[in-house]
């Protein structure tokens, strides 16, 4: 599937741009370049679209800007190397955490540097719209917005629109000694997030704590619309991997191809990836996703009762909403109640008895995530989290990279520790766009979660896997070959080589130079760093409330994506907490690279069989989604076929250092003397 995301976080790299002081001029106000010197300049805050061959000139006098101003803290250095440190099992500092309210004391930004950032906002005309301890949120016109931070707005065009944005980086009194970490919002290009779960049908599938189960509150329901219309799988299927062949259908790759599964269930996911004896007990996975499913209790009950999962525990499911949701439209919000059915059902299938926190977001925004995200740290609400969107490095600006980072190492100083889906679009190469990875799963201070394809066995034993990689060619009228074969691209896990992070010291050493070096020069951060079933036609089962041609009611259907990679390996990692005796892993990257080569990760790539031996299977679907009444669409799947991202031996850039394997889990049983 075609990933759509349209966060607007443009790269670092410096763009040519008008002189900032004819702009200045041009508003008829002082330069801001003539009081440099008493002024600190946060470095990349103007996006790289914002070229000069884009500049339609000043913005209105009257444009609005609405902005936060991130604190940086007491101590944003310091804060970063105890991140390190307490994540790193070499480091004396390991697993030391700290309590959200030590490092609120200890790093977080001091009332007299909120009183000294608030009040320069406020004189230079800028109204207060919000303060917390990690931001403020303000909003103003030109001239505030000049006053404020030393640049003018231009209008820019991107994409065949116009959008304002700063001429030139923000600048900063320098009389606040570093209490700004960056601002935010300083452009108006559209910043909406994406989910990254994949149908069987190959296409995306866009407060205070509210406990209960089997019935989740939410007061805000009514503001969102009604459930997506349904997907319902079509037959035949194998019962296991490889079970059901049919030989009046074409050959693929000299053999007959089996049917797809109907769907991997928990049992089977548990098996393979060695969750053995642990069920996350004692450990809470958080979730955060955009909006909120008004079915989502009811639809994981059915869901475990009817494929052999644990029955909740009353509180076991928990929900902290917003108190009102926003962009409702622009972000397709009913698109994301599957996203988080999902991942609800993915985590409690491989981690039955950990707890489950969904953290709803107010929208697909970035300001909003990254709300949902700070409620997860400031209130320690979970120690591991999943988060399954995505979207590409070519929008990111370092405004945003700053405000995420910071995030990630109060979390990891915490013990917390936050997973990424990397993206169900391969390397993302357009014809536009060159091939580039996601954002901010390029974050060096996340867990990149790759995808791949699964076989499990008759006795739900692991048999192969590959780099999670389709193309997709249709049977032809007559029946007698695969139209095209191997056909076109249809979907496969994100990955690839960072050309704005460098290379974290956990992996070095593990990443080849062709793949960290891959554009030259230094090495990059490379993704993913782990992976698991993302294949939607070796997915998941899921069950969910979708609205049928004769109403709206509970379905199942098969579903994949790095949307289950993604929460699959969070719930492995509440196994591993138990096996850990209860102590989180935190930023889990040091520790899953330390696992490389070892006996307890699966090596995957793209030919188990052979090197020259392709394999693929057949799958049939309704051509009105539903039911037979529009016919059947039958198409051949292969696997291992992934954009320019090969699985290959060793580490790659398709599952990192493989997927969990027999003894994964238990490896992190503490050593007995």
């Amino acid at each position: 599937m075609k990933l759509d995301r349209y966060r607007t976080r443009a790269g670092l790299a410096v763009a040519a741009t008008l002189p900032l002081v004819a702009g200045a001029l041009a508003m008829g106000i002082p330069s801001a370049q003539a009081a440099s010197h008493t002024r600190e300049t946060i470095a990349d805050t103007k996006p790289a679209w914002a070229t000069a061959s884009a500049d339609r000139g000043t913005a209105s006098s009257s444009t609005t800007v609405r902005a936060r101003v991130y604190l940086a803290g007491r101590d944003a250095q310091g804060l970063a190397a105890y991140a390190r440190g307490v994540s790193d099992p070499s480091s004396a500092t390991y697993g030391k955490y700290l309590s959200a309210q030590q490092v609120k004391a200890r790093y977080g930004a001091t009332r007299a540097q909120v009183a000294a950032v608030t009040a320069w906002l406020k004189s230079s005309g800028l109204k207060v719209t919000a303060s917390t301890a990690h931001y403020i949120a303000v909003s103003g016109d030109q001239a505030a917005v000049h006053k404020a931070f030393g640049t003018t707005l231009h209008n820019y065009t991107k994409a065949g629109r116009t959008y304002h944005a700063p001429a030139g980086d923000a600048t900063v009194p320098a009389s606040l000694d570093g209490a700004v970490l960056t601002v935010t919002g300083l452009d108006n290009a559209p910043a909406l997030a994406t989910h990254d779960g994949v149908t069987g049908a190959g296409t995306t599938r866009a407060a205070a704590l509210q406990t209960a189960t089997p019935d989740v509150m939410q007061p805000t329901a009514k503001q969102l619309p009604p459930p997506e219309a349904a997907f319902v799988n079509a037959g035949p299927f194998s019962s296991y991997y490889g079970s059901n062949t049919d030989s009046k259908l074409p050959e693929a790759y000299g053999s007959h191809a089996a049917y797809v599964v109907k769907g991997y269930t928990g049992t089977q996911l548990r098996s393979v990836y060695g969750a053995g004896k642990y069920t996350g007990k004692g450990a809470t996975v958080a979730i955060v996703d955009a909006y909120a499913s008004s079915y989502i209790a009811s639809d994981a009950a059915t869901y475990a009762k009817r494929n052999g999962d644990a029955k909740y525990a009353a509180g076991q499911l928990t929900q902290v909403l917003p108190a009102k949701y926003n962009s409702i439209a622009s972000c397709g919000a009913a698109g994301w109640y599957g996203e988080e059915t999902l991942d609800v059902e993915a985590v409690h299938a491989l981690a039955p008895a950990a707890g489950i926190t969904y953290v709803g977001a107010a929208s697909c925004n970035d300001d909003d995530l990254m709300d949902s995200l700070s409620k997860i740290v400031d209130n320690h609400l979970a120690d591991i989290v999943s988060n399954s969107w995505s979207g590409s490095e070519l929008g990111e600006t370092a405004d945003q990279v700053a405000a995420y980072d910071q995030i990630f190492q109060q979390g990891a100083v915490e013990g917390i520790g936050f997973y990424f889906s990397s993206g169900d679009d391969g390397d993302q190469a357009t014809a536009t766009d060159p091939a580039n990875v996601g954002s901010p799963v390029n974050s060096d201070w996340v867990t990149a979660v790759g995808g791949t394809s699964v076989a499990i066995g008759k006795k739900n034993n692991y048999e192969w896997e590959t780099g999670w990689g389709t193309d997709k060619a249709a049977l032809s009228d007559d029946g007698t070959q695969w139209t095209g074969f191997p056909g076109t691209f249809n979907g496969g896990a994100g990955g690839g080589t960072s050309t704005l992070v460098a290379q974290p010291y956990y992996q070095k050493g593990v990443v080849p130079a062709a793949l960290s070096k891959a554009g030259g020069g230094k090495a990059m951060r490379t993704v993913p760093d782990i992976a698991a079933v993302a294949d939607p036609n070796t997915g998941f089962l899921m069950g969910e409330t979708q609205t049928f041609p004769d109403g709206v009611r509970y379905g199942e259907y098969r579903i994949g994506g790095t949307s289950l990679a993604c929460p699959a390996i969070a719930a492995l990692q509440a196994d591993v907490q138990q096996a850990r005796g209860g102590i989180p892993v935190g930023f889990a990257n040091p520790a899953i690279y330390d696992r490389y080569g070892t006996p307890s990760l699966h090596d995957v790539t793209d030919h188990p069989l052979g090197q020259n031996q392709g394999i693929a299977n057949v799958r049939v679907d309704y051509a009105n989604s539903t039911d037979a009444s529009g016919g059947l669409l039958t198409s051949i799947r292969t696997f291992g076929t992934d954009t320019s991202l090969h699985a290959t031996v060793g580490y790659d850039d398709v599952t990192g250092v493989g997927t969990p394997g027999d003894g994964y889990v238990a490896s992190y049983k503490p050593n007995k003397g």
